[in-house]
């Protein structure tokens, strides 16, 4: 049976090293939107958001376009990507993922998206989510490399040393860590299976809450695990403007009011965003939002 959108993505285990001995593959996280593509044996090719299901179609109608060259029911996974001066920048992948079908087409001229291909779903109606890693990479490789940019594969290899060489000498080009998969594994949909490296102490959280107004947001109140409320600190401009783009998106976002146990005032989100985030240790516990994550909601 053909497979169909929505696809339920793997997930992967947070660490601090990576796991080693035989049988490991290793591949770059590259700090984009997490997004599938799908080219189904009719009609045209479709885009979803990794977790949320979203359609994406209309935000990247260059990698959409892009898409239509690949075989007639076939399925990737992957990070829509965007390269300024040399780095990956993930606050501009985000706003291509925000913005209205209009303005996304003018972005896609502006700040043309390119598809970072890390697993094959399916290909040409096969589906491949039961096949070992091992296979699924010859695949993927298979049907991308006639085609060329902007849908590539990313690199992939079975050795930790340069796997550990590439999350330094790769940092600065916008490479969030490096992620481990077992070349025996077949694709874990909806499991913890794959292994996760990050260059910071970064972590996931929900933003449940802003101060300031929907247009202009001023900080987030963000559950770091447990319940524990914290309120962050001051958003940077680009944050602010981004959280504000996608309470645009969503509509109806805030919920009314509550008081953090400080007696701080703040607007609730209706439907809690993920964030990642970075909690201080300092005597007065702080946390800081490095960027917001709605594709993971």
């Amino acid at each position: 049976m053909p497979l169909r959108l929505p696809v339920t993505v793997a997930l992967a285990e947070a660490a601090t090293d990576l796991p080693s001995g035989p049988g490991w593959a290793y591949e770059p996280k590259f700090d984009g939107h997490r997004v599938i593509v799908a080219r189904p044996a009719e009609g045209r090719a479709r885009l979803q958001a990794g977790r949320s299901h979203r359609s994406v179609t209309t935000s990247f109608p260059d990698l959409a376009q892009a898409a239509e060259r690949l075989p007639p029911g076939t399925v990737l996974d992957g990070e829509a990507v965007i390269y300024q001066e040399g780095h990956v920048d993930f606050t501009a992948v985000q706003q291509r993922a925000l913005s209205s079908p209009i303005r996304a087409r003018l972005l896609a001229s502006q700040l043309p998206a390119s598809y970072a291909a890390f697993d094959a779903l399916a290909v040409e109606g096969e589906d491949l989510r039961a096949r070992p890693y091992k296979e699924r990479r010859v695949r993927l490789l298979a049907v991308l490399e006639p085609l060329g940019p902007p849908l590539q594969a990313v690199p992939s290899t079975t050795s930790r040393e340069e796997a550990l060489e590439w999350l330094e000498a790769l940092r600065g080009q916008g490479i969030e860590g490096i992620v481990a998969k077992r070349t025996s594994g077949r694709y874990p949909a909806g499991r913890r299976a794959w292994v996760k490296v990050r260059h910071t102490r970064a972590q996931d959280a929900l933003a449940v809450g802003f101060t300031g107004s929907a247009s202009r947001p001023k900080r987030a109140v963000v559950d770091v695990g447990g319940g524990r409320l914290l309120l962050s600190t001051p958003l940077d401009v680009a944050l602010s403007r981004l959280l504000a783009q996608a309470l645009e998106v969503a509509g109806d976002a805030a919920g009314g009011v509550e008081w953090l146990r400080d007696g701080t005032q703040y607007q609730v989100l209706r439907q809690v965003m993920p964030v990642e985030v970075e909690v201080g240790t300092t005597r007065h516990r702080h946390v800081t939002v490095r960027r917001l994550r709605p594709d993971l909601g």
